[in-house]
């Protein structure tokens, strides 16, 4: 190997090769994944989106039909996404697919990201006052520090 071999530069063959956005139809979960797919376009990555469905035994005990419920707010999540990669068609080519998981945001997404081998994983901010003080499920991902965590505004 010459001196020259040694020094070059690879372009994009080092990035991420999944990237994993957690969605839950908040404006900042939107804004992450807009902000993912803008990653995992230049990255030429796969885009993994994931919805986690909420486990409410609560709500199951009384006989609320929650995993209809959650169908339903996944398959609508879909459609907003599949609009939203039919209107940038031709212009942005972004190679994405949607997964659901059930249980708790944090469980859920890291379960997600093991599954998925995602080499990054991109968070909307908390809306929730309460989360300043408690943590939200961002934080408890970078604690994790098992990827490198993106958190968007």
């Amino acid at each position: 190997m010459t001196d020259q071999q040694a020094h070059q530069f690879e372009r994009g063959t080092d990035g991420p090769k999944v990237i994993l956005v957690g969605l839950d139809g908040s404006d900042t979960s939107l804004r992450a994944v807009a902000y993912a797919a803008g990653l995992a376009r230049r990255q030429r990555a796969l885009l993994a989106i994931v919805y986690v469905q909420p486990v409410l035994a609560a709500g199951a005990a009384l006989g609320v039909p929650v995993a209809g419920t959650t169908d339903e707010i996944a398959e609508s999540l879909v459609a907003q996404i599949r609009e939203a990669a039919e209107q940038v068609k031709g212009v942005f080519e972004t190679r994405w697919e949607f997964h659901t998981f059930r249980g708790d945001p944090y469980n859920g997404l890291v379960r997600a990201a093991d599954d998925l081998k995602a080499d990054a994983v991109v968070v909307g901010a908390s809306e929730q006052a309460g989360h300043r003080i408690v943590g939200s499920v961002a934080i408890r991902l970078v604690k994790a520090g098992r990827w490198p965590v993106t958190v968007v505004p």
